[in-house]
């Protein structure tokens, strides 16, 4: 059945929405594909779940074909199985919470570990069972604090989840690498390029963990990859380690005056200028800065933490936040911000500006008479044996040749400072470059942490119980939509690639009779015996040029014009991807269009 716009649901806008940041956002909305109902939240309108429909296609296809099946959850669910995980504490603000009538708790699924957990639990009982892979393609929901760019970060959204489970870590391995192929197979079907990186399993749990990120400057992730073949997201990007070095020779440490220093640019000023070395400047990458950072855990516990770095390197707060939870025994996600004054004001002993790292217990020369109860970690090139100018925690005072494992020490070591193009490849396989990408899938070994909280175990082949162990992979299915549109537009507006576009053809009927749109109807209904699928712009008293405009908006990939040409046997045949257009006579109309579109 042909759509037609003279009844399509279906209202173009002139105007991009005053929300719209993105491409794809204000394009799906003027084209009336998507509509917005609250902050992060949209309604699919028949154009819009056309194109929907053939992404989640092409998904269940390729899940099909590794042997996994397809089942379906409510979004609805119990706190049981959540607090069982200590994910119902774990997420945080993120989760969407609520009470039924009778004071229970209930949540909308942000995703589903815990119910396939149980599902499989429930049926299986036999290593015989296993392997099997589950599937389905459902709503999501999570409560972004800033929702934006439309579909590509929303609060309600829509993913294909899948899970593994396997009676061993080699059937694991298998099943990851399945759906590796897998993932591969759609996005190029999707025709979205691709970049694998090694990514941080965060909330998630387990061990190995890949996202498939479509690289785009719109992008909310920043990745780095090398010539040499490493990527990855700078969140899980591991620092080159240099050696210890020897500290023999190097002066004891000394305090001076640094008056009007407390920044690294004015530290390094004052330190040339009145504390100079003999052989070299002092620059930036001689001092210690020491970061007070405030972690926010699941349960909105605040504490704060120093972290010290070289005076050349920032602080990257997302690092931050995916390696800080497991030192300081956090489950669940954390948020990392910067200390603010108050939080400084409870402990006196930091002197903003002028904050140093703790001594040895024998050693006093900072003047610290009291730990500070803050935990301390370093930057992986604080290694033994380095020196520093670092602050004196006394105002207008710095400590010079302060040696690392010699003056000071730390709590442990933590990945948190920005990773910069240049930087060595942790492989050595070259300097990294950095780029922006959307997140389109992600993929994890959960290994037993589910299956031990759930207690999901078999009989093995002994007779005796094991745990079950699983993978979980995600693809975004409303954000591959999106980032679609983001790659496939021109300033008039979307042009969609031909397996996902609503229609194989968009039929323009712009000429004035009755004689032409009964043509344009025996043509709809050639084209519909071929096979094609039609959209056909038959709307009586609507000009050629919102016509054109609307054709142009919509995005289907192939355009035929019945217009002024029409009385000398010819119609305008435009491909909208190029702009090419030509005509084409009526008496083979038909059979053009289809070999155009089939071509």
């Amino acid at each position: 059945m042909a759509l037609r716009l003279s009844n399509l649901f279906l209202r173009t806008l002139r105007e991009d929405p005053v929300d719209a940041e993105v491409a794809s956002h204000k394009l799906l909305v003027r084209a009336g594909y998507i509509r917005r109902a609250a902050p992060g939240v949209y309604s699919w309108l028949p154009l819009g779940l056309k194109v929907l429909s053939k992404v989640e296609n092409i998904v269940r296809e390729e899940m099909n074909a590794i042997g996994a099946q397809e089942v379906h959850f409510p979004a609805l669910l119990p706190r049981e199985p959540y607090e069982a995980t200590n994910r119902w504490d774990e997420y945080g603000d993120n989760l969407f919470r609520l009470k039924d009538r009778k004071g229970a708790d209930m949540l909308l699924a942000p995703t589903h570990e815990e119910m396939f957990t149980l599902l499989v639990k429930d049926l299986y009982s036999s290593y015989k069972d296993l392997p099997v892979y589950l599937y389905q393609i459902q709503t999501k929901y999570r409560d972004e604090a800033r929702p934006r760019a439309g579909l590509l970060r929303g609060r309600e959204f829509i993913m294909k989840d899948s899970y593994s489970f396997n009676i061993d870590d080699e059937g694991l391995d298998e099943a990851y690498l399945a759906h590796r192929a897998a993932y591969q197979r759609i996005f190029e079907r999707l025709g979205l390029e691709i970049a694998i990186v090694k990514a941080q399993s965060g909330a998630m749990g387990g061990s190995r963990s890949e996202e498939f990120l479509h690289p785009t400057p719109v992008g909310e992730d920043t990745f780095v990859r090398s010539e040499g073949g490493y990527a990855a997201n700078v969140e899980a990007v591991t620092t080159v380690v240099p050696e210890p070095k020897d500290a023999s020779n190097t002066p004891a440490a000394q305090v001076h005056d640094t008056p009007d220093s407390p920044t690294i640019e004015t530290l390094v000023d004052q330190s040339n200028a009145l504390h100079p070395r003999d052989d070299r400047a002092w620059t930036a990458a001689d001092t210690l800065k020491n970061v007070i950072v405030a972690v926010i855990d699941p349960q909105g516990e605040r504490r704060l933490v120093a972290i010290g770095l070289p005076g050349d390197r920032a602080v990257d707060m997302g690092r931050v936040e995916v390696n800080i939870g497991s030192l300081l025994g956090i489950g669940g996600e954390v948020e990392v911000e910067a200390a603010t004054d108050d939080d400084l004001k409870k402990f006196p002993q930091l002197v903003k500006g002028y904050i140093g790292p703790g001594l040895t217990p024998d050693e006093k020369l900072l003047g610290a008479e009291s730990a500070t109860e803050i935990p301390y970690f370093l930057d992986p090139r604080v290694v033994d044996g380095t020196d520093w100018i670092t602050g004196a925690n006394e105002y207008g005072k710095h400590v010079y040749y302060l040696v690392a494992g010699r003056d000071f020490t730390a709590d442990g070591v933590i990945e948190a400072s920005e990773v910069r193009e240049g930087d060595p490849a942790p492989d050595g396989s070259g300097p990294l470059q950095a780029a922006r990408g959307i997140e389109m899938g992600h993929i994890f070994q959960l290994g037993r942490k589910y299956a031990e909280a759930l207690g999901l175990k078999v009989l093995d082949q002994n007779g005796k119980l094991q745990t079950v162990t699983m993978g979980s992979y995600g693809v975004g299915v409303t954000r591959a939509l999106a980032a679609i549109a983001e790659g496939n537009h021109d300033d008039k507006g979307l042009i969609w690639p031909r397996n996902l576009a609503p229609a194989d053809v968009h039929v323009v009927i712009t000429g004035k009779g009755e004689e032409i749109f009964s043509y344009g109807d025996e043509l709809v209904a050639e084209l519909e015996a071929q096979g094609l699928e039609v959209m056909v712009d038959d709307r009586p008293k609507t000009s050629p040029g919102v016509k054109f405009g609307d054709a142009e908006l919509l995005g289907v990939p192939t355009i035929v014009v019945i217009g002024r040409g029409y009385k000398d046997g010819k119609l305008e045949l435009k491909d909208r991807r190029s702009g090419e257009a030509r005509d084409i006579e009526v008496a083979h109309a038909a059979a053009e269009i289809v070999a155009e579109v089939r071509g």
